[in-house]
């Protein structure tokens, strides 16, 4: 996709998701050792802390995505914007853990923010280019990453971590602003009376459940999103604990900000050179099978270094597989749905990956306890039985013609 020639709408959406990340993952590299220091939890909480936001995620999502199929994906993009700032002054504020998991279920259940902005660029983009916007989207999404934790570990180490989620509030509020002025509905108030005809209330469990290339995709993401969960539930301890081992809490903070870099860095990388020439030359399915492959093999890598050197290794091919089969499988999930049901099955395919992410955060702290390295051993074969679905899909993908019918 030439950019130069998109919708000027997409390169808003863009700059709205980039501002969004960024103010995000400023947060990364700290949150668990703040909760940690500051009161005192044990790493089992901490993972539940993290856990707690996709809780809230997963009962929001397919209600988020409905409504905005039916009301607009503006006024549902706002209104997540703004529970999304309200939550980092909140972890800001807090006095207790009662409160940070008060935060972070706020920001869980408005939380919308990137499944609509997803939604809003199906709306704008025909289907044959649809998994290249995707990818554009997940472009702004690494760039983002790539500078909010680095930037968040300076922060904390100069200004502490209450400035921190201060800054993360302010640039959660600033993408409200720009979403006011600079969008407009990509919905019109025909589509939107369609969507809210009761014969189309929405995406229902029934219907996800008839539709066996939409299972499929769900059934991918949930695997895959396991082994990502025990990640990045971990990642700062495991950091702390092997990769810098004995160094300075500052040190740790930005060792752990510049590790996830490099994925942010590499995911930007996949977006802007790698995922189109891909997709013409394997398609989406199969894309979705070797970037499968390609995270097994990262996670195995986490798993067996100590050194943060050989560690950016590993994130680097986290990066790339995630780039290379998110988009892919998102865009064949807004494929295999009727139109009026886009932002539905976004929402269905990200109440998947909350769901998934719930029960992995949780159990890698109980990973974690029994030893550092054990939830990557458990993430990696994980990763690698997310292929055998894949593989099924691709197929599936390969036997029916692009023009399909939705649903079936």
């Amino acid at each position: 996709m030439n950019i130069r020639r998109a919708d000027p709408r997409l390169m808003t959406i863009l700059v709205i998701v980039f501002v969004q990340i960024a103010g995000a993952a400023l947060i990364l590299p700290v949150l668990p050792l703040y909760a940690q220091d500051r009161f005192a939890m044990s790493p089992p909480a901490i993972t539940l802390l993290v856990a707690s936001f996709f809780a809230a995620q997963f009962l929001a999502g397919p209600w988020l995505g409905r409504l905005s199929d039916r009301h607009g994906r503006l006024p549902v993009l706002v209104f997540s914007q703004i529970g999304t700032a309200i939550s980092f002054v909140v972890l800001a504020l807090a006095t207790g853990p009662g409160w940070l998991f008060a935060g972070r279920i706020l920001d869980g259940i408005t939380g919308g923010n990137i499944i609509v902005a997803q939604a809003y660029v199906t709306d704008i983009t025909p289907p044959d280019r649809r998994t290249q916007s995707l990818g554009l989207i997940f472009a702004a999404f690494g760039l983002g990453f790539s500078v909010g934790p680095v930037l968040g570990g300076v922060i904390a180490a100069a200004a502490g971590s209450d400035a921190l989620f201060f800054t993360a509030a302010g640039a959660a509020a600033l993408t409200v602003v720009l979403t006011w002025l600079t969008l407009d509905e990509s919905l019109t108030p025909d589509q939107r009376a369609v969507h809210r005809d009761a014969r189309q209330a929405g995406l229902r469990l029934a219907d996800v459940g008839a539709n066996a290339r939409l299972v499929r995709v769900l059934a991918i993401a949930f695997v895959g999103q396991f082994a990502l969960g025990t990640l990045q539930s971990t990642f700062a301890l495991f950091g702390a604990a092997v990769l810098f081992r004995g160094a300075s809490a500052s040190t740790t903070q930005l060792g752990i900000g510049l590790l996830l870099t490099v994925i942010g860095v590499t995911q930007l990388l996949t977006q802007a050179f790698v995922l189109r020439r891909a997709v013409a030359r394997f398609g989406d399915g199969r894309l979705v099978v070797i970037g499968g492959a390609l995270r097994a093999v990262s996670l195995m890598v986490f798993a067996l270094v100590s050194s943060p050197w050989a560690a950016a290794v590993g994130a680097a091919l986290f990066a790339l597989g995630t780039g290379i089969s998110m988009p892919p499988l998102q865009s064949i999930a807004t494929r295999v749905v009727a139109d009026a049901f886009r932002g539905g099955a976004l929402g269905w395919y990200q109440s998947a990956l909350s769901l998934s992410t719930i029960f992995s955060t949780a159990f890698g702290g109980v990973l974690f306890a029994v030893h550092p390295r054990t939830p990557y051993w458990v993430g990696a074969a994980l990763a690698a039985a997310a292929v055998v679905p894949a593989l099924s899909l691709s197929r599936a993908l390969a036997r029916e013609p692009a023009a399909a019918t939705a649903g079936r």
